[in-house]
């Protein structure tokens, strides 16, 4: 079974890499690695390296991604990667037979919709979740309703979008793949991290990583101040900071961030950690403050709470260690307090099902090959 997977950043990258791993292992599949959108980008960190790091060779490279971050070049990105994947999907539409894609991305959503006239087949993990604070959550479900194989991280969300799509014969509640790494990349011990980044995790540090909400861009501005006024009152705790991605103002708050904090002690910034040591950074830091999905589906396995702010995430399935707060300064402290004064979490994980990569590769080779 011929296999492509279109990976346009770090974070899906990161996810698929359990799955990647097991496909290159197994003599029925051949696969190959489609590589666009900020894996290409020098400003993001030219995270192309990261995925030949792992081992893989990436046949096909496709650069379509702007420096600005405009709601204009996020527009003009979508339609140059749709472009530049209409030529792809015709001179490869014969090579796969299934091609994964992942997620909620303007740029993913746009190389999907370039292959809907080809009528290539795609995969879908992720689908049928919600983040009504992004504009991501308009592109997850078009992604869903162009694909024909779908793999969802809960079962909730198995039965949502089997109400939500056309043909729903082909939905499969597999867990998040990316909790399948936690078992299979061993993590950095605090010596070699700050041998590696500088950075001395068994001071207290929070894992913060902040992105912008896209429904309601105009806002971005004041949180990214609200969250500096945050950083900069701490008197406890480092920060470790991951960038913004590269949506709509994302820049905007890379350089408010950047204005404010750079050179103070105890802050750091990192573009890219890639899995090995951000799933490192997440065991050994006090707790997680942000937006990002990966607090949500993650951070539990670690035992980490997670301060979730803002309306990104607004309508994710959430556990019991995610602590939601308004980004404001009170609010943010509030929720901090919360968290100091609570035991240590040891509840579950929602999204968590043991060898995700083993059961997709399964009903892969089980009922879909058959009916090709």
């Amino acid at each position: 079974m011929k296999i492509g997977v279109l990976t346009s950043s770090r974070a899906d990258f990161g996810i698929f890499l359990p799955l990647l791993k097991a496909l290159k292992k197994d003599p029925f599949f051949t696969l190959e690695i489609i590589a666009f959108g900020t894996h290409l980008s020098p400003f993001h960190g030219y995270t192309l390296n990261e995925i030949e790091k792992e081992g893989f060779t990436v046949k096909y490279k496709i650069e379509s991604m702007l420096v600005s971050d405009s709601k204009e070049a996020i527009a003009t990105a979508m339609s140059l990667t749709m472009m530049k994947f209409s030529s792809f999907w015709k001179e490869n539409v014969e090579v796969f037979d299934l091609i994964f894609c992942l997620g909620d991305r303007y740029e993913m959503f746009a190389a999907v919709m370039a292959g809907v006239p080809f009528n290539v087949k795609f995969a879908h993990l992720h689908g049928g979740e919600k983040t009504m604070g992004a504009i991501d959550n308009i592109f997850r479900h078009a992604i869903s309703h162009a694909s024909s194989v779908h793999f969802t991280s809960t079962e909730i969300y198995q039965e949502r979008l089997k109400q939500m799509i056309d043909e729903p014969n082909h939905v499969y509640y597999v867990g998040a793949l990316s909790l399948d790494n936690i078992a299979a990349i061993p993590l950095l011990s605090t010596d070699v991290f700050k041998a590696k980044w500088h950075i001395d995790l068994t001071i207290p540090t929070i894992l913060t990583t902040f992105h912008p909400e896209t429904v309601n861009p105009n806002l971005n501005i004041h949180y990214a101040e609200e969250l500096v006024k945050v950083i900069q009152s701490s008197k406890k705790y480092q920060f470790l900071i991951t960038m913004p991605n590269s949506d709509t103002l994302g820049n905007t708050i890379r350089r408010i961030f950047k204005s404010n904090l750079t050179n103070r002690p105890g802050i750091f910034f990192i573009e890219n950690l890639g899995t090995e040591s951000y799933f490192t950074a997440m065991k050994f830091c006090s707790f997680l403050l942000g937006n990002t999905s990966s607090g949500i589906i993650e951070a539990a396995s670690f035992g980490k709470y997670v301060i979730n702010l803002g309306k990104r995430q607004d309508g994710r399935s959430c556990g019991t260690n995610i602590i939601q707060s308004d980004i404001l300064l009170a609010d943010i402290k509030s929720a901090i307090a919360k968290i100091e004064s609570s035991k240590e979490y040891s509840g579950d994980n929602l999204y968590f099902k043991t060898g995700a990569s083993d059961i997709i590769l399964k009903i892969l080779k089980e009922e879909i090959s058959h009916e090709q």
